[in-house]
């Protein structure tokens, strides 16, 4: 699992039918200190998250075992909204 911020929204009228149904975002992986790192993603929704939410995701063969993206040709699926996280006793986020 990795943290990501959400920084868009992703539309694509014309898509695999088995992507029917799906949202996507635009992710920006964060690091510990939640700093940006690396390459944008994009992801499946599978917890209905927003614009400017923190998240966690997952990616490869794991973003395929939700129950929104079973059996669906994705590589990235966001799982879970981010209440807060703490580091070595500081807290690195609050929502």
């Amino acid at each position: 699992m990795f943290l990501a911020k959400i920084i868009g929204t992703v539309v694509a009228s014309q898509k695999e039918a088995s992507l029917e149904g799906l949202r996507f975002m635009l992710l920006q992986p964060l690091d510990e200190k939640g700093k940006p790192v690396g390459s944008h993603v994009v992801a499946a929704d599978a917890v209905g998250a927003g614009v400017d939410e923190i998240v966690l995701y997952a990616s490869g063969s794991s973003a395929r075992q939700t129950v929104v993206t079973d059996k669906r040709p994705c590589d990235a699926v966001i799982m879970a909204i981010v209440d807060s996280w703490e580091v070595g006793g500081d807290q690195r986020y609050k929502k």
